[in-house]
Formats: structure tokens, C-alpha cells, sequence
């Protein structure tokens, strides 16, 4: 039993070092999970419901993921869906398309940058050219078209 625990306290200890928020041992109750997720969201700055998110005329829903444009439903696919609501979490930050890959599309070694871009024109197209703005140089940021000041 004593070999067995120095196991648990050895990998606990290995998670933590790599980058773990937190920790959970086999058994452990439905309760106590979703109680360390809400931890994790608040320690976040978020919440496991998720405000809806106003960008100028857009308004994202992320927990229906419905997306309306002055008022008027708008449908995306979930990958578009995805990708402006992970623009819009972060308005007038630039983002990479290396960046994006990894991040919304789960490709961790940067190839299918030109999907970023189809994407990128597929939102524009729906939601309207001034939404997300393209940095040379960088690639894209969501722009609030009523702010008038620079994206940074």
C-alpha cells in the first residue's frame, strides 16, 4: 500500500510540474468534478455559463452558440461558430494563424493555414467585412467597427 501511494503523490507531482491546474484520484464523485471545473472557470475569469459576448451588431450566444447580426440569426458551422467566438473572447488582441491552428482547430504543428483564411472569408461574408480585421505581417483580430481606436 505504501509503494502504491508514493505512485499516486509521484504522478500528482508530475502533473502539476507539466502545466495540471488540478489533480483528481480514482474514485471520485460526479460532484466533486464538476465543483473542481467551476473552480478552475472562476480561477479563469469566465463561468461554465458563458456571457454572451457583444461585438458592435454581433451578438454571440456562446451556451445556445447562436450568433445574431442586428438582432437577425445568423448560421455558422461549428468550426466558424469556433473560431469568432475565439476572436471575439479576445477583441482587438492579434491573433496568428499558427496560433488559431492550434487553439481552435487542435493542429499543433501549424499546417492548414490556408483553412484559417477560408474560414476567416466564410465569417466575413456572413457576418460582414469589418468583423474581423487582418494585420499583415500577424494575421487577424475581431474589431468592434463602432470603436473607432486601433486594434492592438
Amino acid at each position: 500500500m505504501q509503494a502504491q501511494a508514493l505512485n499516486v503523490e509521484a504522478d500528482l507531482l508530475e502533473g502539476l510540474a507539466v502545466g495540471a491546474d488540478d489533480y483528481l484520484t480514482k474514485p471520485f464523485s460526479s460532484r466533486e468534478l464538476v465543483a473542481r471545473v467551476h473552480a478552475i472557470l472562476r480561477r479563469a475569469g469566465t463561468n461554465a455559463q458563458g456571457a454572451p459576448i457583444q461585438l458592435g451588431r454581433i451578438e454571440l450566444d456562446p451556451p445556445s452558440r447562436r450568433v445574431s447580426v442586428a438582432g437577425a440569426q445568423v448560421h455558422l458551422t461549428p468550426t466558424e461558430f469556433d473560431l469568432f467566438a475565439y476572436l471575439a473572447a479576445r477583441p482587438r488582441s492579434v491573433v496568428t494563424r499558427e496560433q488559431l491552428l492550434a487553439d481552435v482547430w487542435g493542429y499543433p504543428d501549424g499546417s492548414g493555414a490556408r483553412t484559417v483564411d477560408s474560414h476567416v472569408r466564410a465569417l466575413r461574408r456572413k457576418l460582414g467585412d469589418d468583423v474581423i480585421r487582418t494585420v499583415h505581417g500577424v494575421v487577424y483580430a475581431a474589431h468592434d467597427s463602432d470603436d473607432d481606436d486601433e486594434p492592438t
